[in-house]
């Protein structure tokens, strides 16, 4: 085990062993191997980052946006000096391709920073007049010592999101990336000692979510807990955080519609419906994993998106050409192989895939899925309405616009949605009456960081992006001024 690559947590401006000594391993999914050992942080590792974290907060807060903003800009320039090296380790650790690595996770975690780093400097508050009796005026302070808690998919990505606007807004943050994908945490670590930032205004926890997790949402000093994960952790995070009146954001699953109208532009959403349904081998809670299409074209569109799916086969994450992955660790292959034989349990009719991969060479023990389309399964089936998150598509045909509407919408979740159509009357009718947070049209994933980003139903409670969360890493306290 010596060979293996150690990681460590950064706490109070220092990278530090685990103080309970245990340590966790790190499995490459491309290969079923382990490479690197985690820290297993516990109590005393937390109740030592919050401190640090109260202690710097009353000096962070009180520093100027701008040099708030230098900070994180300074984080992201490390970013993208590293961009390769950030890339190639997300790709190890997470089993994607390392081209979407590349082109995707690592610029836009630098994007994260530099986007909260204007916002620092130009986020504004409200000011209301009362004729001439007062005025009233809203201060929008920092909280203190918040949590923020990332999931696997998107290692670097979602962690920099949560970081970014607390830090920019004045908190300072404990942050546990999940356990599973350490590598990119820990290299952001590093990166943050070199920025400068000053100790305790980010400290970075790896361990499980019964250990760390658990002890950061039930530390009575922290104010705020930002979550994105599966659903059934959010719910029980928000039974332990909402006795105690801690602030809460808690972005979880999804079971997102892709709804393509007979009139569409047929090549372009076959393309984009594959893309959205196997991104990161479906391990991403936007992607598009119910393909409703309307029955007038619904056969030649079932054709063209398995004949263009097939192109995506299973291969080695660390060759630049591959375009699909592996999944992201052991548990997570045994449930996605478990949904599709329930989907076939269900009366599911295979059209593509639906078995595990066997690569060769290196990657002959990795946890390799084919990418896998079904139809033939009713709506309300538990594959049509259980988040899968892995590589397992349905294809379901409808009649009308009520009859979309009513698949789209017969599920708990509510994360977003992408409809198809030329008609805009269409389009915005759908897309109001569609009960998800976000609705693309005509595209799938267009992001702008400047609109909030959440989900309804099961797919949880409040919003991330832009100055959403800004405001959510900060209390409004109104001042009311008369005029005497």
């Amino acid at each position: 085990m010596s060979d293996l690559l150690r990681f460590a947590n950064l706490l109070d401006g220092r990278l530090a062993p685990p103080a309970t000594g245990r340590w966790l391993d790190v499995y490459e999914p491309a290969t079923g191997a382990v490479y690197a050992l985690a820290p297993e942080s516990g109590s005393a590792d937390v109740a030592q980052a919050v401190a640090a974290a109260r202690r710097v907060f009353p000096v962070w807060s009180a520093t100027p946006p701008s040099e708030r903003a230098r900070l994180l800009n300074r984080l992201a320039d490390l970013i993208e000096r590293d961009h390769d090296l950030l890339a190639n380790a997300e790709s190890r650790d997470c089993g994607k391709p390392v081209a979407q690595a590349r082109s995707l996770d690592i610029p836009r975690a630098a994007a994260n920073f530099r986007f909260f780093a204007a916002a620092a400097t130009q986020f504004a508050s409200e000011s209301h007049g009362m004729e001439s009796q007062g005025f009233n005026y809203t201060l929008r302070q920092p909280l203190g010592v918040v949590a923020c808690i990332s999931p696997w998919n998107l290692p670097l990505y979602l962690l920099s999101w949560k970081i970014a606007p607390a830090l920019a807004a004045g908190n300072a943050v404990v942050a546990k990336p999940s356990e599973v994908t350490p590598a990119t945490a820990w290299l952001l670590s590093r990166l943050a000692i070199e920025a400068g930032l000053p100790p305790g205004v980010l400290n970075i926890l790896h361990g499980t979510g019964s250990g760390v997790g658990a002890e950061l949402v039930s530390h009575p000093d922290v104010k705020a807990i930002s979550f994105t994960g599966s659903t059934r952790i959010g719910t029980a995070i928000a039974a332990v955080a909402a006795p105690a009146l801690k602030k809460l954001s808690l972005e979880l699953g999804g079971k997102n519609p892709f709804i393509v109208y007979a009139d569409a532009d047929f090549d372009l959403a076959v393309e984009t419906a594959v893309r959205a349904a196997f991104s990161n081998q479906g391990q991403i809670c936007l992607c598009g994993s119910r393909v409703l299409v309307q029955r007038p074209v619904y056969e030649r569109f079932r054709d063209a998106f398995v004949v263009r799916a097939r192109l995506l086969r299973p291969a080695d994450p660390a060759q630049a050409e591959t375009q699909f992955g592996a999944m992201t660790s052991k548990a997570h292959f045994d449930k996605v192989v478990a949904h599709i034989e329930l989907a076939r349990a269900e009366g599911g009719t295979v059209l593509l895939g639906g078995k595990a991969a066997r690569l060769s060479g290196r990657c002959a023990g990795g946890w390799f899925i084919e990418p896998t389309v079904f139809e033939g399964l009713p709506g309300n089936c538990r594959t049509n309405t259980e988040e899968i998150f892995g590589p397992v598509v349905t294809l379901l045909p409808f009649a009308d616009e009520a009859e979309a509407l009513a698949l789209a919408n017969g599920v708990p979740y509510g994360l977003a949605a992408s409809v198809w159509t030329r008609d805009l009357e269409v389009a915005h009718r759908t897309a109001a009456r569609l009960e998800t947070g976000i609705v693309w049209i005509n595209c799938w994933m267009l992001r702008d960081l400047r609109t909030p980003f959440g989900g309804m139903k099961q797919s949880g409670m409040g919003r991330e992006g832009g100055l959403e969360a800004m405001r959510f890493f900060t209390e409004p306290r109104n001042v009311c001024v008369a005029l005497n």
